[in-house]
């Protein structure tokens, strides 16, 4: 069934016992994580959480059905996330929505899908189901948003201050969460012991400005060139360059070949698709982003963005292995690409 946002909040927050699966998809990806992020809290910490993708369910399609209904080894809580759901998928959810019992939610992010996708009509029409569409956020929706993250961290954020932080994310919900749980950490803020956010601190932390020129690195990344990866990266480490510094402009060019290829799987042309980008994609860089929209997926490169924002966060809390995390995503990355090639 179709659930507006109320109602999926709700159902998230409190699964409901007639529910079997929620779909979460659209183009904002970042949304839609935010929303899983609901289910995962009402699980609580304790819960056991499977992991699925796509590719495991077309070869398996039975296993959907039989997790739902397998008690945990532990006795806890249980519940499946599926990661890169898609059309091959379908036969998976038509188990488990004919399944006898299914006793465990299930809940699924799937990025983009077509009108005509049959995953996405066979969820709209089950009464068993409930599939949120999360759209890009407009600039006041965004303001909100980041208002309501950094409350959550114990930050008080201004208006203004918000407004800076959409600016510095080009409305992006995973961007903005990067940018202002800088600033929860800088500032030492938590739930109980709440403080006020200040100009000062986003200038100091913006990443607005990058020292160091790492647009190599990044299209040896993402376009899967792992000889390109390591000269780039040995360069780095001779200038003493920490690997913070280069998650950001990855990101930012993540962020930019998942709008261009939601525009190219809708339209189904890529030229068209990168004109829409407009000024976004620098002249001299069109043949590279192209190629690098050809290479992504939407789920392939969603799955990248996520990894970026794993690694962005060691560099803030691994205590000295930050770097090496970095690199290792780094690797993970470009490798995929590679294949793909």
């Amino acid at each position: 069934m179709k659930a507006n946002r109320g109602q999926i909040e709700k159902a998230l927050d409190a699964p409901p016992a007639d529910v079997r699966f929620f779909l979460l998809y659209g183009p904002d990806d970042a949304g839609s994580q935010a929303l899983l992020k609901r289910l995962e809290r009402a699980m609580g910490p304790q819960a056991e959480r499977i992991d699925l993708d796509g590719s495991t369910l077309r070869d398996d399609p039975a296993r959907l059905a039989d997790e739902a209904a397998s008690f945990s080894m532990f006795g806890d809580r249980r519940w499946i996330r599926v990661n890169g759901m898609g059309e091959e998928s379908l036969p998976a959810l038509t188990a488990l929505l004919e399944s006898p019992a299914a006793g465990n939610p299930v809940v699924a992010v799937a990025g983009a899908l077509k009108a005509t996708s049959k995953l996405l009509k066979l969820a709209l029409d089950h009464k068993a189901t409930l599939a949120f569409i999360s759209y890009q956020p407009d600039a006041r929706e965004a303001e909100q948003i980041a208002i309501a993250i950094a409350r959550e961290g114990g930050l008080r954020l201004s208006s203004d201050l918000a407004r800076r932080i959409v600016a510095l994310a080009n409305g992006d919900r995973a961007l903005m969460q990067g940018e202002v749980e800088k600033l929860i950490l800088y500032l030492d803020a938590a739930p109980n012991r709440p403080c006020e956010a200040t100009a000062e601190a986003l200038d100091a932390l913006s990443a607005d400005n990058p020292d160091t020129e790492v647009a190599p690195l990044v299209n040896a990344v993402l376009g899967g060139d792992l000889k390109a990866m390591h000269h780039e990266l040995t360069r780095l480490q001779e200038t003493s360059t920490a690997m913070a510094s280069v998650i950001r402009p990855l990101m930012t060019r993540a962020m930019l070949i998942a709008n261009i290829r939601t525009s190219f799987d809708a339209s189904g042309r890529l030229e068209t698709a990168m004109e829409a980008a407009g000024k976004a994609v620098f002249w001299k860089e069109k043949g590279l982003v192209s190629r690098q929209v050809r290479l992504w997926d939407s789920h392939g490169i969603a799955r990248v963005i996520q990894r970026l924002l794993e690694a962005e966060r060691a560099t803030r809390s691994g205590r000295g292995t930050g770097d090496l995390l970095v690199r290792h995503e780094l690797l993970t990355i470009a490798r995929q690409a590679a294949r793909e090639r």
